[in-house]
This record gives structure tokens, sequence and C-alpha cells, in this order.
């Protein structure tokens, strides 16, 4: 039998307007979007709920944590606001019209060379000897490098994608298999 792992990768809520600088969560508009994604999940038997540290996520895990009341949740830093940005020895591999934007990116974002998602990549992305599925409350440019990586399409790739508030993509590892991506951005329970 060959076991699986299912990523469900969701963008966290829609953010309070005032809260475009500081991170102030949801608008009464983003904890409707979390419930209903939350209804439409309540069947799916997660092994554990990771979100953002930021308050957008985390938010909105405590939203979706009401329709799933057994499944654990916690703060994650692999799944954290990261912008995949290319060192100087790899900017070639980028299109140079981007150049100049992920050159400002804030330090605190900055991913070089998508280190750190890379190895987010790896961690959720192992097969087990037994079938699991995760919930990854995050945010655009992770899933974007998450759904980038299962179409193997080039590194920069992300820029081009865009999920939705509450929007569901959901990727697929099995055993010995390159993933797959399931769905992207699905929006059909809002």
């Amino acid at each position: 039998m060959m076991a699986r792992t299912l990523l469900y990768l969701v963008r966290h809520g829609e953010q309070d307007p005032a809260g475009v600088e500081a991170d102030t969560g949801l608008c009464s508009l983003g904890v409707e979007q979390a419930h209903r994604l939350g209804r439409r999940l309540a069947a799916v038997d997660f092994a554990q709920i990771h979100h953002s540290p930021l308050a957008r996520a985390a938010q909105t895990s405590e939203v979706l944590a009401h329709h799933l009341p057994r499944v654990p949740r916690h703060v994650c830093d692999m799944v954290a606001d990261r912008t995949p940005a290319p060192s100087p020895a790899r900017q070639g591999d980028y299109p140079a019209r981007w150049l100049p934007w992920l050159d400002n990116v804030p330090e605190q974002e900055r991913d070089e060379d998508a280190a750190d998602l890379r190895g987010a990549v790896a961690h959720f992305g192992a097969v087990g000897e037994e079938d699991r599925s995760e919930l990854l409350v995050t945010h655009n440019f992770v899933i974007g490098w998450f759904v980038s990586h299962a179409l193997r399409a080039p590194m920069w790739s992300w820029m081009n994608l865009d999920s939705a508030n509450c929007g569901l993509t959901t990727v697929r590892w099995e055993n010995g298999q390159a993933p797959k991506l399931v769905a992207f951005n699905d929006t059909g329970h809002l």
C-alpha cells in the first residue's frame, strides 16, 4: 500500500484594512470566510493545523478550530509570511523586471534563495508509513512556492500566482512519486 501526504494550504482570511501596515487580524468578512472554509473542511481528518505567527493567520486558524475541535493547532514559523528572493548569485534565475521589487522586500520577510521555504516543502511533503492530512494557514507567496514546486515550474513562478483569502489549495505526495497539485485556489465554499 502506498502512503500519501495531503497538504491543505489556506491563505488567511481578509485582513482588517486598518492592519495593512500593522498586523491587526481579520475584518468581519475575513471571519466569515474562515467560518465558510471551516464548514467545508469539517469532515477532513487532519493531523494538525499549522498557522503562521501573524494575527491574520492565527485568527483564521482559531475560527477553523471551531469547526475542527479535535485537531491540535499551533504556531508554526515554517509557514510564516515569506518572500523568496534571489541571492546576488541567483538573480539571473528571475525575470529582470522583478528584481527592483525583490530588492525592496523587507528583511523580516526575505527568504534568500527560498532556503526556508525549501525546508518547509521537505518537512511537510514528507511521506510516512501512514496517510496523513495537514492544514497550513499561511500567506500568498508561501502557497505560490508550494504550487510552483509541485508543478516543477521555474523558481520565480510563485510571483504569478494569487490565492484568494481563504482559498483552498491541495498538494499530494505519495511514496516514490513527485508531488501533484490537486486543487489551486478553490473558492467554491466562499
